[in-house]
């Protein structure tokens, strides 16, 4: 592997800023091992950089200025068409609808094979990458475990700015693991939540500081780990905790100002719909949290959004009812956050099946008629599509093995298998508590006309004990033994989005934690837990290529394009690694 460093002349970067505090030059490679906490660096041209202090104890960029090619701004306009930019990766599913689609073309099932890493960025901070880098202009925006957010240059991986969160030594992470599944961007402005359940906006050239908000309390559970999301002028983000018995929401901040402008509460309190589907006083602790990034159709003005589980999360004696708006997919009107419409697929869950997973926005034919859908392959093992601007159920089918429903009813209700709720000397079940998929993408291609899953055939033994709830602490009220070995197995399938009718499987050795992109290539890339990165046919799921990464896979993959040149970006472990077909020899002139 050859890695080509990009050389970009100061006037290129525009003015360097002048620095705030004494700097001091160093080699990269020190630098590289010295992101130390509350430190923010920017890389200059060549082996060395500088660094400067701002207030706030945060560092800013003094040696790169301006990141280049981010002057153009990223409007609602380029959001709602970032298909007409298929060279940018502008939002967490690559567009508002979710698909997870690429529109390049360079890479195809005939050149596949010679794909080959173009660069490799190793993160600072210690812990897995879940991050689905953004790109625009060249710019490659990832963040780290914790919520750390690095610019990167998107041709060769250099290091533009650096920004690290301020993490408190009491932070409380419970059901989860401080992770960061990625930005997003709107204007000149880059966008993060953190662990500790602040929304933070950034300089996108710079990485300065612009706003610090408080979403919620993290000593009572809450936490960001997923994306935020822009819709117009708005900033979207839900929130991690139900496992910790917090009340639910979905938050939309002022994108220039961070000034809260709604908030959804996925837990209706007493006199609110839903709250008859609650015992008693037992939706005050009624999880629902909201960690996955959801989609948005600017048509309809809806935004979409899926909803976790209930709490106490194994023992629902208390709270008996269906417990509304837990596992349930939510449509959001965008201006004011009010509930248009719901559908639950989980009703009174006891197994964690959440419907914390993209929902994917599609048109398609169902009964030979245009159907404007939402699609989702949830963790519960059933696919489901729905109209969008109604809610109306079309269609739902299994796409794994499952054992606690023998089907669905005519309006999408599951119908329940007797024996099926966790017990104290346990119940064995299939999906495990992971589900049937779980936070990482699906893909849509309207090339194909094909939604593509990697899916997780696991069971296990549910129990479940009995649990009072106590703030800040776990609030589960059971567990699980799951069913490892030869008899968990996962694969990438393809789906009929009309019908959920399986097209083609591929197997994996293992239940995958990597989500899949399609292209107009031809292709699904994806990852395993053993560390291979792949692609398939898309239209027959044959393999064509593989990289031994060396480490397991977490990842959702994305695509960009450099001068041309089309890029597949995927995580390994705390690494992101960048592949490109081999470069065209250039004519040298005499």
């Amino acid at each position: 592997m050859t890695i080509r460093p990009l050389h970009i002349e100061r006037a290129a970067l525009g003015p360097r800023p002048a620095p705030i505090a004494a700097c001091r030059r160093m080699s990269a490679e020190a630098g590289a091992g010295n992101a130390g906490r509350g430190t923010q660096r920017g890389a200059a041209r060549g082996p060395r950089f500088r660094c400067g202090m701002m207030i706030a104890g945060f560092v800013v960029a003094a040696g790169i200025g301006a990141a280049p090619g981010v002057s153009a701004q990223v409007t609602d306009a380029r959001l709602r068409n970032a298909r007409a930019e298929p060279q940018n990766w502008l939002t967490y599913s690559g567009d508002l609808g979710a698909q997870r689609f690429s529109p390049l073309r360079e890479i195809t099932p005939a050149n596949v094979a010679g794909l080959r890493p173009a660069w490799i960025y190793q993160a600072l901070v210690a812990g897995p990458l879940q991050v689905s880098p953004l790109v625009v202009d060249g710019i490659m925006y990832l963040t780290e475990f914790q919520g750390h957010v690095v610019a990167l240059d998107a041709r060769s991986g250099r290091v533009l700015w650096r920004y690290n969160q301020a993490i408190p030594a009491n932070l409380l992470a419970l059901g989860f693991a401080p992770t960061n599944r990625g930005v997003a961007l709107r204007d000149s402005t880059v966008y993060v939540g953190t662990p500790d359940a602040r929304l933070v906006a950034l300089d996108a050239r710079s990485g300065a500081l612009r706003w610090s908000v408080p979403v919620a309390d993290n000593a009572m559970g809450y936490a960001i780990t997923g994306a935020p999301l822009a819709v117009g002028d708005l900033i979207l983000t839900g929130v991690s905790g139900a496992e910790a018995g917090i009340r639910g929401f979905i938050d939309a901040y002022d994108a220039k100002t961070g000034t809260r402008r709604w908030r959804t509460y996925t837990i209706p309190a007493p006199g609110e719909p839903g709250s008859e589907t609650w015992a008693g006083d037992s939706w005050k602790t009624g999880g629902g949290s909201t960690w996955v990034t959801g989609s948005y159709d600017p048509a309809l003005g809806l935004v979409y959004w899926g909803v976790g589980n209930p709490g106490p999360l194994w023992n629902g004696d208390s709270r008996a009812g269906d417990n509304l708006y837990t596992c349930a997919l939510l449509a959001l009107d965008a201006r004011t956050g009010a509930i248009r419409w719901h559908f639950q697929f989980t009703p009174h869950d006891t197994h964690d099946w959440d419907a914390a997973q993209i929902p994917v926005l599609l048109d398609a034919s169902v009964g030979g008629r245009p159907r404007k859908l939402v699609t989702m392959a949830n963790r519960n093992g059933f696919f489901y599509a729905l109209d969008r601007a109604t809610g109306e159920f079309l269609a739902g089918t299994p796409y794994i093995r499952q054992e606690w429903a023998e089907g669905l009813d005519a309006k999408g209700r599951p119908i329940m298998r007797p024996n099926a709720e966790p017990t104290d000397t346990g119940t064995n079940l299939t999906p495990n508590l992971h589900g049937a998929s779980n936070w990482y993408s699906p893909s849509y291609s309207p090339l194909t006309g094909l939604f593509y899953v990697a899916a997780r055939q696991m069971g296990s033994r549910y129990f479940k004990y009995p649990v009072s709830y106590t703030p800040g602490r776990y609030f589960l009220g059971g567990g699980e033994a799951e069913f490892g070995g030869d008899t968990a197995q996962g694969m990438v399938k393809a789906l009929e989005p009309a019908t959920g009718r399986v097209r083609w499987s591929f197997p994996l050795f293992s239940p995958p934690w990597s989500g899949v992109l399609s292209t107009a290539g031809g292709l699904v890339f994806g990852g395993t837990n053993e560390g291979q990165l792949f692609a398939l046919d898309a239209r027959t799921g044959r393999p064509l290529w593989h990289f031994q990464a060396g480490a397991v896979t977490n990842t959702n993959p994305v695509s960009y394009a450099v001068e041309g040149r089309q890029y597949v970006a995927m995580t390994a472990g705390g690494v992101l690694l960048a592949f490109a077909l081999p470069e065209r020899p250039r004519a040298v002139v005499p």
